[in-house]
Protein backbone atom coordinates (compact mmCIF):
# COMPACT_ATOMS: atom_id res chain seq x y z
CA UNK A 1 0.00 0.00 0.00
CA UNK A 2 1.31 3.51 -0.81
CA UNK A 3 1.96 5.98 1.98
CA UNK A 4 0.20 8.61 1.89
CA UNK A 5 2.02 11.65 0.22
CA UNK A 6 1.89 15.11 1.69
CA UNK A 7 3.35 16.81 -1.33
CA UNK A 8 0.67 16.51 -3.94
CA UNK A 9 -1.00 18.79 -6.43
CA UNK A 10 -3.96 19.65 -4.04
CA UNK A 11 -1.34 20.33 -1.16
CA UNK A 12 1.21 22.43 -3.37
CA UNK A 13 -1.67 24.51 -5.09
CA UNK A 14 -2.72 25.37 -1.73
CA UNK A 15 0.83 26.14 -0.52
CA UNK A 16 1.62 28.52 -3.35
CA UNK A 17 -1.45 30.37 -3.21
CA UNK A 18 -0.88 30.72 0.67
CA UNK A 19 2.69 31.72 0.69
CA UNK A 20 2.10 34.34 -2.12
CA UNK A 21 -1.00 35.62 -0.01
CA UNK A 22 1.47 36.29 2.92
CA UNK A 23 3.62 37.77 0.86
CA UNK A 24 1.36 40.29 -0.54
CA UNK A 25 -0.45 40.93 2.30
CA UNK A 26 2.88 41.26 5.01
CA UNK A 27 4.26 43.96 2.48
CA UNK A 28 0.78 45.64 2.11
CA UNK A 29 0.73 46.03 6.04
CA UNK A 30 4.21 47.46 5.68
CA UNK A 31 3.96 49.45 2.41
CA UNK A 32 0.39 51.44 4.53
CA UNK A 33 2.45 52.04 7.64
CA UNK A 34 5.29 53.61 6.09
CA UNK A 35 3.58 55.95 3.61
CA UNK A 36 0.94 56.74 5.89
CA UNK A 37 3.11 57.74 8.84
CA UNK A 38 5.42 59.10 6.52
CA UNK A 39 2.43 61.23 5.34
CA UNK A 40 1.13 61.69 8.84
CA UNK A 41 3.91 61.81 11.66
CA UNK A 42 0.61 60.81 13.31
CA UNK A 43 0.88 56.65 15.07
CA UNK A 44 -3.22 56.98 15.31
CA UNK A 45 -2.67 56.70 11.02
CA UNK A 46 -1.38 53.08 12.27
CA UNK A 47 -3.88 52.62 14.66
CA UNK A 48 -6.44 53.01 12.29
CA UNK A 49 -5.05 50.89 9.91
CA UNK A 50 -5.29 47.85 12.41
CA UNK A 51 -9.23 49.42 13.31
CA UNK A 52 -10.05 48.93 9.86
CA UNK A 53 -9.11 45.82 9.49
CA UNK A 54 -10.30 43.89 12.82
CA UNK A 55 -13.95 45.63 12.29
CA UNK A 56 -14.86 43.06 9.67
CA UNK A 57 -13.70 40.24 11.58
CA UNK A 58 -16.02 40.92 14.38
CA UNK A 59 -18.97 42.37 11.95
CA UNK A 60 -18.52 38.77 9.84
CA UNK A 61 -17.59 36.25 12.51
CA UNK A 62 -20.87 33.73 12.53
CA UNK A 63 -21.53 34.33 9.30
CA UNK A 64 -18.01 33.08 8.16
CA UNK A 65 -18.01 30.15 10.23
CA UNK A 66 -20.87 28.80 8.76
CA UNK A 67 -20.47 29.39 5.24
CA UNK A 68 -17.27 27.96 5.33
CA UNK A 69 -18.80 24.88 6.74
CA UNK A 70 -21.62 24.81 4.14
CA UNK A 71 -19.78 25.75 0.79
CA UNK A 72 -17.21 24.50 -0.68
CA UNK A 73 -13.60 25.78 1.07
CA UNK A 74 -12.03 26.32 -1.98
CA UNK A 75 -14.41 28.84 -3.44
CA UNK A 76 -14.13 30.67 -0.25
CA UNK A 77 -10.86 31.27 -0.93
CA UNK A 78 -11.09 31.90 -4.20
CA UNK A 79 -13.81 34.19 -3.90
CA UNK A 80 -11.48 35.86 -1.20
CA UNK A 81 -8.56 36.47 -2.93
CA UNK A 82 -10.50 38.11 -5.57
CA UNK A 83 -11.92 40.74 -3.07
CA UNK A 84 -8.84 41.09 -1.70
CA UNK A 85 -7.13 41.89 -5.30
CA UNK A 86 -9.42 44.65 -5.84
CA UNK A 87 -8.70 46.12 -2.76
CA UNK A 88 -5.55 46.87 -3.14
CA UNK A 89 -5.64 47.70 -6.73
CA UNK A 90 -7.97 50.66 -5.73
CA UNK A 91 -5.55 51.67 -3.20
CA UNK A 92 -3.03 51.87 -5.28
CA UNK A 93 -4.78 54.09 -7.60
CA UNK A 94 -5.92 56.31 -4.21
CA UNK A 95 -1.99 56.41 -3.64
CA UNK A 96 -1.21 58.07 -6.60
CA UNK A 97 -1.66 61.52 -5.66
CA UNK A 98 0.41 63.33 -3.37
CA UNK A 99 -2.30 64.03 -0.74
CA UNK A 100 -4.50 60.95 -1.05
CA UNK A 101 -8.24 60.43 0.99
CA UNK A 102 -7.40 58.77 3.74
CA UNK A 103 -10.67 57.85 4.49
CA UNK A 104 -11.19 56.49 1.00
CA UNK A 105 -7.87 54.28 1.91
CA UNK A 106 -9.14 52.87 5.25
CA UNK A 107 -12.05 52.17 3.59
CA UNK A 108 -10.62 49.81 1.24
CA UNK A 109 -9.24 48.23 4.53
CA UNK A 110 -11.85 47.30 5.51
CA UNK A 111 -13.13 46.12 2.12
CA UNK A 112 -9.54 43.81 2.40
CA UNK A 113 -10.06 43.12 5.59
CA UNK A 114 -13.57 41.57 4.47
CA UNK A 115 -11.71 38.86 2.52
CA UNK A 116 -9.41 37.94 5.09
CA UNK A 117 -12.04 37.55 7.58
CA UNK A 118 -13.19 34.79 5.38
CA UNK A 119 -9.97 33.73 3.84
CA UNK A 120 -8.45 32.99 7.76
CA UNK A 121 -10.62 30.52 8.51
CA UNK A 122 -11.43 28.83 5.10
CA UNK A 123 -7.78 28.47 4.92
CA UNK A 124 -7.18 26.94 7.88
CA UNK A 125 -9.84 24.74 7.87
CA UNK A 126 -9.64 23.15 4.09
CA UNK A 127 -6.07 21.60 5.43
CA UNK A 128 -7.52 18.25 6.59
CA UNK A 129 -9.31 18.09 3.41
CA UNK A 130 -6.19 18.22 1.07
CA UNK A 131 -3.99 15.85 3.19
CA UNK A 132 -4.21 12.27 4.83
CA UNK A 133 -4.61 12.23 8.78
CA UNK A 134 -0.99 10.90 9.14
CA UNK A 135 0.63 13.95 7.85
CA UNK A 136 -1.68 16.36 9.48
CA UNK A 137 1.06 17.47 11.91
CA UNK A 138 3.78 17.62 8.97
CA UNK A 139 1.14 19.60 6.82
CA UNK A 140 0.38 22.60 9.59
CA UNK A 141 4.31 22.43 10.45
CA UNK A 142 5.13 23.06 6.54
CA UNK A 143 2.03 25.39 5.83
CA UNK A 144 2.89 27.71 8.85
CA UNK A 145 6.89 27.41 7.98
CA UNK A 146 6.22 28.54 4.45
CA UNK A 147 3.77 31.56 5.66
CA UNK A 148 6.13 32.58 7.76
CA UNK A 149 8.93 31.94 4.67
CA UNK A 150 6.16 34.73 3.16
CA UNK A 151 6.94 36.93 6.21
CA UNK A 152 10.59 36.93 5.13
CA UNK A 153 10.63 37.97 1.52
CA UNK A 154 7.14 40.35 2.14
CA UNK A 155 8.89 43.02 4.16
CA UNK A 156 12.31 42.18 2.72
CA UNK A 157 11.64 42.65 -0.81
CA UNK A 158 8.95 45.43 0.32
CA UNK A 159 11.29 47.79 1.99
CA UNK A 160 13.27 47.53 -1.63
CA UNK A 161 9.75 47.83 -3.54
CA UNK A 162 9.56 51.41 -1.40
CA UNK A 163 13.01 52.56 -2.35
CA UNK A 164 12.61 51.80 -6.00
CA UNK A 165 8.87 52.31 -6.45
CA UNK A 166 7.51 53.92 -3.93
CA UNK A 167 3.43 53.98 -4.36
CA UNK A 168 3.96 51.72 -7.06
CA UNK A 169 4.33 49.37 -4.61
CA UNK A 170 0.56 48.20 -4.20
CA UNK A 171 0.37 47.25 -7.68
CA UNK A 172 3.28 44.48 -7.16
CA UNK A 173 0.97 43.60 -3.92
CA UNK A 174 -1.89 42.90 -6.52
CA UNK A 175 -0.09 41.23 -8.92
CA UNK A 176 0.82 38.90 -5.90
CA UNK A 177 -3.09 37.76 -5.26
CA UNK A 178 -4.07 37.49 -9.23
CA UNK A 179 -0.97 34.69 -9.11
CA UNK A 180 -2.35 33.44 -5.66
CA UNK A 181 -5.35 33.07 -7.31
CA UNK A 182 -4.61 31.12 -10.01
CA UNK A 183 -3.11 28.73 -8.34
CA UNK A 184 -6.31 27.75 -6.03
CA UNK A 185 -7.69 26.00 -9.41
CA UNK A 186 -4.98 23.70 -8.51
CA UNK A 187 -6.96 22.18 -5.74
CA UNK A 188 -9.90 20.41 -6.62
CA UNK A 189 -13.33 21.33 -4.57
CA UNK A 190 -14.21 18.43 -1.56
CA UNK A 191 -17.48 18.59 -0.14
CA UNK A 192 -17.66 18.58 3.54
CA UNK A 193 -20.13 16.16 5.59
CA UNK A 194 -21.81 18.42 7.66
CA UNK A 195 -25.89 18.58 9.57
CA UNK A 196 -28.70 20.13 7.77
CA UNK A 197 -29.35 22.53 10.84
CA UNK A 198 -28.86 25.90 9.83
CA UNK A 199 -30.47 27.10 13.34
CA UNK A 200 -29.53 30.10 14.96
CA UNK A 201 -27.83 27.83 17.45
CA UNK A 202 -25.54 26.36 14.43
CA UNK A 203 -24.17 29.83 14.54
CA UNK A 204 -22.58 29.37 17.68
CA UNK A 205 -21.77 25.96 17.35
CA UNK A 206 -18.12 26.53 17.17
CA UNK A 207 -18.14 29.07 20.15
CA UNK A 208 -19.34 26.71 22.55
CA UNK A 209 -17.35 23.75 21.14
CA UNK A 210 -14.05 25.87 22.27
CA UNK A 211 -15.66 26.63 25.04
CA UNK A 212 -15.77 22.68 26.06
CA UNK A 213 -12.08 22.54 24.91
CA UNK A 214 -10.03 24.29 27.96
CA UNK A 215 -6.81 22.80 26.14
CA UNK A 216 -7.95 24.56 23.03
CA UNK A 217 -9.43 27.73 24.64
CA UNK A 218 -6.70 28.54 26.88
CA UNK A 219 -4.28 28.07 23.87
CA UNK A 220 -6.24 30.93 21.94
CA UNK A 221 -6.59 33.06 25.12
CA UNK A 222 -3.42 33.53 26.17
CA UNK A 223 -1.96 33.77 22.60
CA UNK A 224 -5.03 36.53 22.26
CA UNK A 225 -3.83 38.80 25.39
CA UNK A 226 -0.15 37.93 24.84
CA UNK A 227 0.17 39.74 21.57
CA UNK A 228 -2.52 41.28 21.76
CA UNK A 229 -0.86 43.60 24.76
CA UNK A 230 2.45 42.60 24.05
CA UNK A 231 2.89 43.15 19.91
CA UNK A 232 5.31 45.22 18.65
CA UNK A 233 4.94 45.13 15.06
CA UNK A 234 3.03 47.95 14.45
CA UNK A 235 5.27 50.04 16.25
CA UNK A 236 8.20 49.27 13.61
CA UNK A 237 7.90 51.99 11.69
CA UNK A 238 8.15 54.83 14.43
CA UNK A 239 10.63 52.91 15.79
CA UNK A 240 12.65 52.40 12.09
CA UNK A 241 12.02 56.66 11.77
CA UNK A 242 11.79 58.29 15.18
CA UNK A 243 14.38 55.76 17.61
CA UNK A 244 16.48 54.16 15.23
CA UNK A 245 16.44 56.29 12.50
CA UNK A 246 16.82 53.91 9.73
CA UNK A 247 15.16 53.62 6.33
CA UNK A 248 12.44 51.20 4.37
CA UNK A 249 14.91 48.63 3.37
CA UNK A 250 15.91 48.31 7.08
CA UNK A 251 12.22 48.71 8.09
CA UNK A 252 11.77 45.57 5.78
CA UNK A 253 14.50 43.19 7.74
CA UNK A 254 13.21 44.53 10.85
CA UNK A 255 9.52 43.17 9.79
CA UNK A 256 11.16 40.12 8.30
CA UNK A 257 13.08 39.35 11.47
CA UNK A 258 10.07 37.70 13.48
CA UNK A 259 9.72 35.36 10.19
CA UNK A 260 12.95 34.29 9.84
CA UNK A 261 13.13 33.54 13.66
CA UNK A 262 9.61 31.57 13.16
CA UNK A 263 10.72 30.00 9.82
CA UNK A 264 13.65 28.27 11.69
CA UNK A 265 11.96 27.24 14.22
CA UNK A 266 9.32 25.63 11.67
CA UNK A 267 11.86 24.03 9.59
CA UNK A 268 12.73 22.25 13.27
CA UNK A 269 9.56 20.89 13.86
CA UNK A 270 8.63 19.71 10.58
CA UNK A 271 11.28 17.70 10.19
CA UNK A 272 11.32 16.26 13.80
CA UNK A 273 8.42 13.93 15.14
CA UNK A 274 5.68 15.88 17.24
CA UNK A 275 7.21 17.10 20.24
CA UNK A 276 6.41 15.84 23.61
CA UNK A 277 5.62 17.45 26.92
CA UNK A 278 4.12 20.08 24.46
CA UNK A 279 2.36 22.23 27.38
CA UNK A 280 5.89 22.62 29.37
CA UNK A 281 7.64 23.80 26.33
CA UNK A 282 4.94 26.26 25.65
CA UNK A 283 5.28 28.22 28.86
CA UNK A 284 8.82 28.52 28.27
CA UNK A 285 8.56 29.62 24.65
CA UNK A 286 5.64 32.22 25.82
CA UNK A 287 8.45 33.57 28.95
CA UNK A 288 11.06 33.99 26.04
CA UNK A 289 8.02 36.05 24.15
CA UNK A 290 7.64 38.77 26.75
CA UNK A 291 11.38 38.59 27.17
CA UNK A 292 12.08 39.49 23.90
CA UNK A 293 9.14 42.22 23.78
CA UNK A 294 11.11 44.03 26.60
CA UNK A 295 14.70 43.98 24.80
CA UNK A 296 13.30 45.43 21.57
CA UNK A 297 11.21 48.14 23.91
CA UNK A 298 14.38 49.27 25.65
CA UNK A 299 16.86 48.67 22.73
CA UNK A 300 18.33 51.67 21.00
CA UNK A 301 20.86 49.19 18.89
CA UNK A 302 19.05 48.27 15.45
CA UNK A 303 21.34 45.04 15.90
CA UNK A 304 20.29 44.22 18.93
CA UNK A 305 16.78 45.13 18.08
CA UNK A 306 16.69 42.50 15.11
CA UNK A 307 18.16 39.82 17.55
CA UNK A 308 15.10 40.94 19.97
CA UNK A 309 12.45 40.29 16.97
CA UNK A 310 14.23 37.22 15.86
CA UNK A 311 13.33 35.83 19.29
CA UNK A 312 10.21 37.29 19.36
CA UNK A 313 9.24 35.16 16.07
CA UNK A 314 10.94 31.49 16.78
CA UNK A 315 9.27 31.56 19.99
CA UNK A 316 5.92 32.79 18.84
CA UNK A 317 6.13 29.63 16.05
CA UNK A 318 6.09 27.18 18.90
CA UNK A 319 2.69 28.65 20.31
CA UNK A 320 1.61 28.95 16.92
CA UNK A 321 1.92 25.56 15.57
CA UNK A 322 0.55 24.17 19.01
CA UNK A 323 -2.35 25.79 18.80
CA UNK A 324 -3.10 25.10 15.10
CA UNK A 325 -2.12 21.27 15.60
CA UNK A 326 -3.98 21.19 18.77
CA UNK A 327 -7.48 23.13 16.94
CA UNK A 328 -6.74 20.14 13.99
CA UNK A 329 -6.33 17.26 16.19
CA UNK A 330 -9.66 17.81 18.48
CA UNK A 331 -11.91 19.61 16.15
CA UNK A 332 -14.56 17.61 13.86
CA UNK A 333 -14.65 17.91 10.13
CA UNK A 334 -18.21 19.42 10.11
CA UNK A 335 -17.36 22.15 12.76
CA UNK A 336 -14.07 22.51 10.73
CA UNK A 337 -15.13 25.95 9.90
CA UNK A 338 -17.06 27.38 12.50
CA UNK A 339 -14.11 26.65 15.12
CA UNK A 340 -11.45 27.77 12.40
CA UNK A 341 -13.40 31.27 12.16
CA UNK A 342 -12.78 31.22 16.16
CA UNK A 343 -9.42 30.85 15.86
CA UNK A 344 -9.21 33.39 13.47
CA UNK A 345 -11.25 35.90 16.09
CA UNK A 346 -8.84 35.38 18.81
CA UNK A 347 -5.50 35.77 16.31
CA UNK A 348 -6.96 38.76 14.43
CA UNK A 349 -8.43 40.47 17.55
CA UNK A 350 -4.54 39.89 18.70
CA UNK A 351 -3.07 41.31 15.52
CA UNK A 352 -5.12 43.62 14.13
CA UNK A 353 -6.76 45.20 17.45
CA UNK A 354 -3.41 44.55 18.84
CA UNK A 355 -1.98 47.22 16.43
CA UNK A 356 -4.99 49.41 17.43
CA UNK A 357 -4.17 49.13 20.66
CA UNK A 358 -0.10 49.66 20.29
CA UNK A 359 -0.69 52.73 17.96
CA UNK A 360 -3.06 54.64 20.17
CA UNK A 361 -1.00 53.70 22.93
CA UNK A 362 2.00 54.90 21.45
CA UNK A 363 0.39 58.32 20.66
CA UNK A 364 -0.47 58.89 23.84
CA UNK A 365 2.56 57.21 25.74
CA UNK A 366 5.38 57.34 22.93
CA UNK A 367 6.63 53.89 21.61
CA UNK A 368 9.14 53.03 24.35
CA UNK A 369 6.66 53.46 26.88
CA UNK A 370 3.89 51.12 25.19
CA UNK A 371 6.82 48.73 24.47
CA UNK A 372 7.59 48.36 28.21
CA UNK A 373 3.76 48.21 29.13
CA UNK A 374 3.10 45.18 26.92
CA UNK A 375 6.23 43.31 28.09
CA UNK A 376 4.78 43.23 31.85
CA UNK A 377 1.23 42.66 30.72
CA UNK A 378 2.25 39.73 28.12
CA UNK A 379 4.12 38.40 31.35
CA UNK A 380 1.44 39.09 33.90
CA UNK A 381 -1.00 37.21 31.38
CA UNK A 382 1.22 34.23 31.37
CA UNK A 383 1.39 34.21 35.13
CA UNK A 384 -2.07 34.33 35.24
CA UNK A 385 -2.90 31.50 32.66
CA UNK A 386 -0.45 29.05 34.81
CA UNK A 387 -2.80 28.37 37.20
CA UNK A 388 -6.11 29.39 35.12
CA UNK A 389 -5.60 27.03 31.88
CA UNK A 390 -3.37 24.18 33.88
CA UNK A 391 -4.96 21.63 31.63
CA UNK A 392 -3.05 23.32 28.21
CA UNK A 393 0.49 23.74 30.53
CA UNK A 394 -0.24 19.43 31.20
CA UNK A 395 -0.46 18.74 27.59
CA UNK A 396 2.16 15.79 26.71
CA UNK A 397 1.16 15.19 22.60
CA UNK A 398 -1.15 17.31 20.17
CA UNK A 399 -1.77 13.84 18.81
CA UNK A 400 -3.60 12.76 22.20
CA UNK A 401 -6.13 15.14 21.22
CA UNK A 402 -9.23 13.59 19.08
CA UNK A 403 -11.92 15.03 17.48
CA UNK A 404 -14.58 15.51 19.71
CA UNK A 405 -18.37 16.14 19.12
CA UNK A 406 -19.93 19.50 21.32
Amino acid sequence: MTPPRLFDTPFMGYLISRSLMGVANTMLVMTLGWHLYELTGDAWSLAFVGLAQIIPVYAFFFVSGIVIDYVPRIWVLRVCGFVEGLAVIGIGFLMTVPDPDLWAIYGLIVIHGTGRAFQGPASQAIVPNIVHESVLDRAVAVSTTAWNTAMIFGPAVGGLLIAWLDRSTYFVVASLIAVAFVNLYLVPTFKVAHSTDRTLRSFFDGLRFVKNQPVILGGLTVDMLMVGFGSVMVLLPIYAIDVLQVGAESLGIMRAAPALGSISVGLILASRPPMRQAGQRLFIALTVFALSILVFAISNSYWLSLLALFVYGASDMISMNLRLAMVHRATPDHLRGRVSAVNMLFIQTSNEAGDFRGGSFAAMFGPVVTGVLGAGIAATVLIWSRWQFAPLYQLDRTADLTPAED
